[in-house]
């Protein structure tokens, strides 16, 4: 594993017509009933081809990073990865392969991970985003709280200039729509989310948080 530097990649992006951010801001809590998915499965073609989540940064790969952000606040972890997995078993008790082949993306470690959730919620996050808020996932299940005005199934971060998409909180039903989604050829996450009833949750107060590894410094 190489030391690397860390970069941000700031690029602009608009909600959907009429879509607005979800604020409201909470202390760091474990959340015992809520899974939480590191995907680390990628092909890692924007860093010549090499394993993302084992890169080290700060002298620790980026998966121990992001696992001690994450870990404290959830019940059990998984880690979507398709190679080098005694590496990724030293930071989660599952790991789980892809059943496609070809790295056909973050949702098809999705679909793999779902046989192995039972707890209703699910976080899904990076597995290149060391800097991931303490207070994550209180934030981003808060619009799913009873007595909400709205009823979300999956709930994403935005940080003020992008959607992070790969920052979420989903609804376990909503996993049995996966397989037919990519089965169809399709692969963007974006479409998927709008495919349910999805919304974006403010984080612009910790946009920084969600700098994420690009390439090679």
């Amino acid at each position: 594993m190489t030391e690397c530097d860390y970069h941000t990649a700031a690029i602009s992006q608009e909600l959907p017509p009429g879509q607005k951010l979800s604020y409201q801001s909470f202390p760091m809590k474990s959340q015992p009933n809520i899974t939480g998915l590191i995907l680390a499965g990628g092909a890692g073609r924007r860093v010549g081809l090499r394993d993302k989540g084992l890169i080290l940064w700060r002298g620790k790969p980026l998966i121990a990073h992001v696992c001690d952000r994450l870990k404290p606040q959830i019940g059990e972890l998984l880690i979507s990865c398709n190679r080098n997995f005694f590496q990724y078993q030293e930071f989660a008790a599952r790991t789980v392969a892809d059943n496609r082949r070809g790295f056909q993306g973050p949702l098809a470690g999705l679909e793999a991970a779902s046989a192995y959730i039972q707890s209703e919620l699910l976080v899904v996050v990076s597995c290149d985003m060391p800097h991931l808020p303490p207070d994550l996932v209180m934030r981003l299940v808060s619009p799913l709280a009873p007595g909400s005005t709205d009823s979300p199934e999956i709930c994403y971060a935005h940080d003020g200039i992008r959607a992070q998409y790969l920052c979420a909180v989903i609804k376990r039903d909503c996993l049995s729509t996966l397989s037919n989604f990519l089965d169809g050829g399709h692969r963007a996450v974006r479409n998927w989310y709008q495919s349910h009833h999805s919304i974006a949750v403010d984080f612009s107060d910790r946009r920084l948080s969600f700098r994420n590894y690009n390439k090679f410094g």
